[in-house]
């Protein structure tokens, strides 16, 4: 989709409203309390780590220089600039990094400095034994599903999905305005704005109204996590997911692996971001569904509502969002909001 008209189009919004930083709770109707993190406050500090692919220390300066310009301090993890591989360090240090990070005081947040691949490799071996004493937000997307996943199922503490720092632009005098919001609402998020936010009107929405808390990210993800203690649980929320650079059959496949285990069976609301497709080398082998036809032949059984084109995924339109947090959703004849409660 054309970045300008989607912002003429849906005349997204992201409004805010004064929040007390002490740490709070949002209570799902058919779950136990949910921990909302405190929000950060001018002069804390913002750990960058990098428990899933490498990166370099001169990539993540955009990202350290605009996290400082919000009032915030950073420190730098020692996985940052370290490579094992396509990893950032070897599986030792990336969980000793981390770990470190989740018990230190001092830090108040986790931004994970990108995606890739690894977060699998050490995720049994993490102790969030300390974060559930002193919760902060954990940030990130894509790989770092894994994190929301298993600290959203399993300690019911609000999580981050946004942008990372191979994200940031290096000039941003050259950024386009999206960018530029997106990267913008991760400041939002973390100093407590109520978030909200449009996406068009697209003629496979189903129409409704849902209510409930916010999980969800990158599908194969997710879907690799299935039977495990990171498996996300969907009852009652509202899920969202999003994926790139797979094939239309695969994304058929894991709307059915999601369809089989239950996980599209009792939500309050679905919302379907970007999905960067990849083509067959053999056009004869192209799977005719389009991802619209493949979610609504395994949600056709059901009676919640469904959004398509929402701003989240590996794109630039890929605002923040509280996983963890109640929200509102609504998809309506003109278009989609999601509303934070």
């Amino acid at each position: 989709m054309n970045r300008k008209n989607f912002l003429q189009h849906t005349g997204l919004l992201i409004a805010g409203a004064g929040v007390s930083n002490s740490v709070m709770a949002a209570t799902n109707s058919s779950a136990h309390s949910w921990i909302i993190p405190p929000y950060l406050q001018k002069g804390d500090t913002i750990g960058i780590t990098s428990p899933a692919g490498y990166i370099l220390e001169k990539d993540i300066q955009s990202a350290v220089q605009k996290i400082q310009s919000w009032g915030f301090k950073v420190e730098i993890g020692k996985t940052i600039g370290t490579r094992d591989g396509s990893l950032g360090g070897t599986d030792a240090a990336r969980l000793t990094d981390f770990q470190n990070m989740l018990n230190s005081r001092h830090i108040k947040a986790i931004l994970c400095a990108r995606g890739g691949y690894g977060l699998v490799r050490i995720i049994d071996q993490m102790d969030f034994s300390k974060l559930r004493a002193h919760p902060k937000w954990i940030i990130g997307f894509s790989d770092i599903t894994v994190l929301h996943c298993h600290i959203n199922n399993n300690h019911r503490i609000a999580t981050i999905h946004s942008k990372m720092c191979n994200s940031f632009p290096d000039d941003w005098a050259k950024a386009d305005p999206v960018q530029v919001q997106t990267i913008e609402s991760i400041q939002k998020v973390l100093t407590g704005t109520k978030m909200s936010y449009n996406a068009p009107y697209n003629a496979f929405n189903r129409t409704g109204k849902a209510s409930g808390i916010l999980v969800g990210g990158n599908l194969r993800t997710m879907e690799n996590l299935a039977a495990t203690d990171s498996d996300i649980d969907t009852h009652g929320k509202i899920l969202f997911v999003e994926d790139t650079g797979e094939y239309l059959y695969n994304i058929d496949r894991m709307f059915w692996s999601f369809k089989r285990t239950g996980k599209l069976k009792h939500l309050g609301g679905l919302i379907v971001g970007g999905f960067n497709t990849k083509a067959e080398t053999n056009p004869d082998d192209e799977f005719t569904k389009s991802l619209f036809e493949i979610v609504m032949e395994k949600v056709k059984p059901y009676n919640y509502p469904v959004c398509f084109d929402f701003p989240v995924g590996h794109q630039k339109n890929n605002f923040a969002l509280k996983c963890g947090v109640r929200h509102r959703l609504t998809v309506a004849s003109e278009g989609s909001s999601l509303i934070e409660n």
